[in-house]
């Protein structure tokens, strides 16, 4: 599965404008974290759409639960920062994992 990149948008002193990428159900999404990036999911569609960023960070041998969150239709919510030491893959990203696609967008960005 090829993950579609978010590319990290940096907020500056002066103000940014940030692109949002549409949601893929089907591939997820990924962003390079250092620990302080946010991700900010907006949903234009008509039904609720759960958001999952998997771990792979095991503690004592065990597996870390992976977090959720769910956006309702017409909503939109900010998660993060994602500790690098929980959130990371081994190549540098979190993953970002939807329930469903339709009329949702989103968006990584440096705080």
């Amino acid at each position: 599965m090829a993950r579609v990149n978010l590319v990290v948008q940096r907020i500056s002193p002066t103000g940014t404008s940030v692109t949002y990428t549409a949601g893929d159900a089907t591939n997820g999404h990924s962003f390079r974290n250092d620990g302080s990036v946010v991700l900010h999911v907006k949903n234009g569609g008509t039904a609720a759409v759960t958001v999952t960023i998997p771990t792979p960070a095991k503690v004592a041998g065990m597996d870390v639960a992976d977090a959720s969150f769910s956006v309702a239709a017409g909503g939109d919510v900010f998660a993060g920062p994602f500790s690098p030491s929980v959130f990371n893959q081994a190549d540098g990203t979190v993953w970002v994992d939807l329930s469903a696609a339709s009329g949702v967008t989103l968006a990584a960005i440096g705080v």
